[in-house]
């Protein structure tokens, strides 16, 4: 079953740049490691010990996702006295990455049908 879009729902294409910058942000959220700390932080704010533990990495290579996820404007920090809290700030990127995973994690629970007639 394909969606399609109507004629009074057409948008107009998206200019280069913003296909670039959409493909960078997609490239980032292509890391299991960064996608894991976004969906982490999209539940929450969070600081780079905590992600570390969840996402089970290192200190400096959560560090180092989280600064590439930072540079490309996907998440943020802030200070509290000697720590940098991280959050998303752009409630876009959380709803894409949880549609995302809700839809594959929904798809995995699915019992795998068979066609009928197929060979084993």
């Amino acid at each position: 079953m394909t969606a399609r879009i109507g004629a009074a729902e057409r948008r107009e294409d998206p200019s280069g740049e913003v296909l670039a910058r959409a493909a960078e942000a997609f490239g980032l959220l292509a890391a299991p490691a960064r996608l894991h700390i976004v969906w982490i932080l999209a539940q929450g704010e969070s600081d780079v010990t905590h992600l570390a533990e969840q996402v089970g990495g290192t200190l400096p290579g959560v560090s180092q996702h989280l600064s590439k996820l930072k540079l490309a404007g996907l998440v943020r920090a802030r200070r509290e006295g000697r720590r940098h809290v991280y959050y998303v700030d752009d409630p876009g990127v959380v709803a894409v990455v949880q549609l995302m995973i809700g839809q594959l994690a929904e798809r995995a629970a699915q019992p795998v049908r068979r066609m009928r007639g197929a060979g084993a």
